[in-house]
Formats: structure tokens, sequence, C-alpha cells
């Protein structure tokens, strides 16, 4: 049964990354709005129905490691190096896994200019990646021993993931993310103070 179970798993996995790679492929070649949930499950060799137990719609094929990266951005304050302050250990994730990870991949500059150039994907962006929140939050209190609801965790969850997209649109991101992300570790009071 383990074997059956992990050769369906495969093959779900294998299924799910072909109609992602369709739909980039497509969406690339074609723009967005030109290419329909159809035309992604012909190229992929699937049924629209397949399609659809794999992806919500046409934006989740775009952004299709958004469980991958909550599990990455909780990991990230779960096992920091000792010593490490959590906001230190999300700017290091944020910046290698949302900036420098981005930019080494040829592909990347098209996605990108896709994204930006699509409102709807745009605004999925901003959704998907606001919805690890919660997750983030909850590791922070629980590695600070607060309360699940602590609205101070919340705060710095919902500002470090806000910082990722600042960061995006300025001439150099990684010095918007540093400025940020120096914001969240020594507060207001201290940045004012070196002005």
């Amino acid at each position: 049964m383990t074997e059956t179970t992990g050769r369906r798993e495969r093959k779900k996995a294998a299924t799910r990354q072909a109609l992602a790679d369709a739909a980039l492929t497509l969406f690339l070649k074609r723009g967005y709005e030109q290419v329909s949930v159809r035309d992604i499950a012909e190229a992929a060799d699937v049924s629209t129905t397949t399609l659809f137990k794999h992806f919500s719609g046409k934006e989740a094929l775009v952004f299709d490691q958004d469980a991958g990266q909550e599990a990455a951005l909780v990991a990230a304050v779960r096992e920091r190096p000792q010593g490490q302050s959590i906001p230190a250990a999300l700017r290091e994730h944020i910046l290698h896994a949302r900036i420098r990870s981005n930019s080494a991949d040829p592909r990347f500059a098209q996605f990108a200019e896709l994204v930006e150039a699509t409102p709807a994907l745009s605004d999925y962006r901003h959704r998907m990646w606001m919805r690890h929140q919660t997750a983030l939050a909850g590791a922070i209190a629980a590695d600070i021993g607060s309360p699940p609801d602590d609205v101070t965790c919340a705060a710095l969850a919902r500002f470090a993931l806000e910082a990722a997209g600042l960061a995006r649109d300025r001439d150099d991101p990684e010095a918007a993310l540093a400025h940020a992300f120096d914001l969240l570790e020594h507060g207001w009071a201290t940045i004012s103070r070196q002005s």
C-alpha cells in the first residue's frame, strides 16, 4: 500500500508541476488574459476537471509554491541560529527567498513583468503572501511564549511580510529591505536618532 500511495503522490506532484509549467509558459508567450484554463489543461495533456483538482484558478497556477513559502517562513523563525533575533532571521529568509534567488532565475524577470502588468496577478500575489501572517505570527508567539493572538507578534509578522513588497519596488531592494528590518529590529526612536 505504501508503494502505491507513494506512486500516487508522485504522479499528483508531477501533474501539478506540469500544469504550473504549462501555465507559466503560455502566460509568458501570450499574456495572462489571452490564456484560458482550457488552454493550460490541453498544454499539460489533462482535463480541466483535473486542473481544478490541483488549482483553484488561473492565478493559483502562477503562484504554485504557496504552502512551501508558509512552511519556510515558519521555519525561519523556529530553526534560526541560537542568539539570532526573529527580525534578523526573517530579514535573511526574505532576502534570500524573495529577492536574491529570484534574480538568479533568468525567467524571473519575465515572470515579474507579467505579474506587475496584470492587476489580477499582482493583487493575488499580495493576498497570497499576506495569508502567511497568521502562521508566522503563531510561530513568533510560540517562540517567545506569548498567547497565539498576541498583537505584537501579529504586527511583527504583518510588517515583515509587507517589507518584502516595499523592497521589491525599490531601485536597491536589498538596501530597502535592510532599512525596513532595521526599523523592525530597533524601533523608530533608534532610527530617527540616526538621521
